[in-house]
């Protein structure tokens, strides 16, 4: 029996986008999709099934086939939410039980934006049928139920690598020391990298310049800001340590990765 949506019960993938003045709403409807709504601006009060939840802006939501939905939102403000829809053939019990075992909300995951925009930039140029936007509707889908399990696996770290971890994607661009992040994590230096060893298996200050290096290649993709203002706000000495860094990490130089992404070096 399956414990997940398989990839082959989807029949079309797409994603929509929508700006609802205030007092906006939508439905009832009866839902006959698996789909994800991200809330990006306002509030949206969403009744399911006759029970209400309050969604606010910043957050995802899973919505699942036969639902009786309405929405209704904010009272005083514009409202913007997209969405992604997966149409799936007949589900088993099974995959249906999987379904009402994932979480209803959660925060938007980054890669889950990404993912969204990638499907509503192409998909006047594709049909929902196509493999490309297919294959993209589940990467959303999995995104979603790889954030649960990345979730899942954070309650199950030591807390004081839960804290220093925090402190580090929290505060990743100011100038940061051992010390800094032993003092975030309530231990001493010493105790500090012997967690980092056993749980992460490499130092805090390691995971401190992999996540830097991490977020300098997000803004090579996303933004058009220079390589120097990149190394600044992700806490790099200056635009050559960037450069060597990202070289070293990911294999790339961050000229090359703009290029991949953008179609430009500059």
């Amino acid at each position: 029996m399956s414990s997940g949506l398989p990839y082959d019960k989807i029949t079309s993938a797409y994603a929509g986008t929508i700006v609802y003045p205030p007092k906006g709403t939508y439905g009832p409807r009866v839902q006959q999709d698996v789909q994800l709504v991200l809330l990006h601006t306002g509030e949206l009060d969403l009744t399911i099934d006759d029970t209400r939840h309050h969604i606010k802006a910043g957050q995802v939501v899973l919505l699942k086939p036969q639902q009786h939905e309405y929405f209704a939102f904010a009272q005083s403000q514009e409202s913007w939410h997209r969405w992604v829809t997966l149409s799936v053939s007949a589900l088993t019990e099974a995959e249906l039980h999987y379904l009402d075992s994932l979480p209803f909300s959660m925060p938007i995951p980054e890669a889950l934006n990404s993912v969204t925009d990638m499907l509503l930039s192409l998909q006047n140029d594709y049909l929902k049928q196509d493999e490309l936007m297919l294959s993209l509707g589940y990467s959303a889908f999995q995104l979603f139920t790889a954030r649960i399990a990345q979730t899942k696996q954070r309650q199950e770290q030591h807390p004081s690598i839960v804290a220093a971890l925090t402190y580090i994607q929290q505060h990743y661009a100011e100038e940061l020391s051992l010390s800094d992040l032993a003092g975030a994590a309530g231990v001493s230096p010493e105790h500090l990298v012997r967690l980092f060893h056993v749980h992460q298996h490499l130092t805090p200050i390691r995971y401190l310049w992999q996540y830097r290096v991490l977020k300098a290649t997000e803004l090579l993709s996303q933004s058009g800001l220079s390589i120097g203002e990149i190394a600044s706000r992700c806490g790099f000495k200056t635009a050559f340590h960037l450069s060597r860094l990202v070289k070293e990490q990911t294999g790339s130089n961050p000229s090359d990765i703009r290029k991949a992404a953008w179609g430009t070096t500059n």
